[in-house]
C-alpha cells in the first residue's frame, strides 16, 4: 500500500511539472509580428565552378509577417571586405526566402570570408560566406537522383541557363504602363515526389531592386506546352529596377527544398528593367 502511495504521490508530481513546463512552453511562444522586425541574412553554402572559382548561395529571413523592407546598397546592406554591392537584394520579403542571389569568389579565396550585413528594425545582423567543406552543396546536380535545376532563356533561340545564378535580361518600360515579361523554361522531368501526375515545374517572379512598387499581371504564370510563360508588370515611379523569377522542378519551391533539406534544384533567373 505504501508503494502504491508513493507511487500515485510521484505521478501527481510529475503531471505538475509537465502542466508548468507546458505552461512555460506556452507563455514562450514567439509573438507574431507583421511589421517592425529585423531581417537576418543566411549564408545557405557554396559549390565549386567549372573554371576554378567558386560560388556562394545567400538568402534572408525577414522576420515579419507582412512587411516588406525597401534597404538600399550601403551603410544598412554591404558586404565586406571590399565592394558593398555584390548584386544582393534591396527589397525583401516577408519570411524566409532561400537561395536568392549568388556571389563568385576566386580560385585563391580560401579560408576567407565575405560578410554580408543587414540592418532594419534597429537591429543590425551579419553572416559570413565561405568555402568549409562542409558547406558544400550540390546545387547544379543532385548526384542521388540525377536531377538538375530548370533551364530558362529569355529568347527561344537561345541555350538558357541553369542554377541558383541563372540569366539575365535587359529592357526598358514606361511608369504605369504595363511592361511584358516572358521567358521558355524547360527541365529534365525527373519527378522527386510519388504520383501520377507530371512533373511539377513552375515560374514566381518578384520585385528584387528598385525605387517604386512593382505589380505583376500574374506573379505565377502557367506554362504553356512550348515552355513559355508570359505576365507584365507596372512600376508606379521612374527608376532602375530588377525583378527576380525563380523557376522550380519537382523538388519544388525554395520554400519546400529548403525544409527538406535539399540545395537543389531551382534555378534564379534576373530582368533589369530601365523604367521612364
Amino acid at each position: 500500500m505504501p508503494q502504491f502511495r508513493s507511487a500515485s504521490v510521484g505521478l501527481v508530481a510529475w503531471m505538475g511539472i509537465l502542466t508548468m513546463v507546458g505552461l512555460t512552453q506556452s507563455r514562450d511562444q514567439p509573438i507574431r509580428h507583421d511589421t517592425g522586425q529585423s531581417v537576418s541574412p543566411s549564408f545557405e553554402g557554396w559549390y565549386p565552378n567549372p573554371d576554378g572559382t567558386f560560388t556562394l548561395s545567400f538568402g534572408y529571413l525577414n522576420r515579419n509577417f507582412e512587411q516588406t523592407l525597401d534597404i538600399p546598397v550601403g551603410v544598412n546592406n554591404h558586404f565586406e571586405p571590399g565592394a558593398a554591392d555584390r548584386g544582393q537584394p534591396t527589397h525583401f520579403l516577408s519570411r524566409r526566402q532561400t537561395g536568392i542571389f549568388t556571389v563568385t569568389v576566386p580560385a585563391n579565396f580560401g579560408d576567407q570570408t565575405l560578410t554580408w550585413s543587414l540592418t532594419a528594425g534597429n537591429e543590425t545582423v551579419a553572416i559570413p560566406g565561405h568555402l568549409r567543406p562542409e558547406w558544400q552543396i550540390d546545387s547544379m546536380h543532385e548526384i542521388t537522383s540525377d536531377n538538375r535545376p530548370p533551364v530558362v532563356k529569355f529568347n527561344p533561340s537561345d541555350d538558357g541557363e541553369l542554377g541558383p545564378d541563372g540569366p539575365r535580361h535587359t529592357i526598358t518600360g514606361s511608369v504605369g504602363q504595363q511592361v511584358p515579361l516572358t521567358l521558355w523554361v524547360s527541365d529534365d522531368g525527373i519527378k522527386k515526389r510519388p504520383s501520377d501526375r507530371p512533373p511539377l515545374l513552375g515560374v514566381g517572379w518578384s520585385k528584387y531592386r528598385g525605387p517604386g512598387a512593382v505589380e505583376f499581371d500574374n506573379r505565377m504564370p502557367d506554362i504553356d506546352s512550348d515552355g513559355k510563360a508570359e505576365t507584365s508588370a507596372k512600376f508606379s515611379e521612374p527608376g532602375d529596377y530588377i525583378v527576380r523569377v525563380l523557376a522550380w522542378d519537382d523538388s519544388g519551391p525554395q520554400g519546400n527544398i529548403m525544409a527538406g533539406g535539399f540545395f537543389c534544384c531551382w534555378t534564379n533567373a534576373f530582368v533589369s528593367i530601365r523604367v521612364e
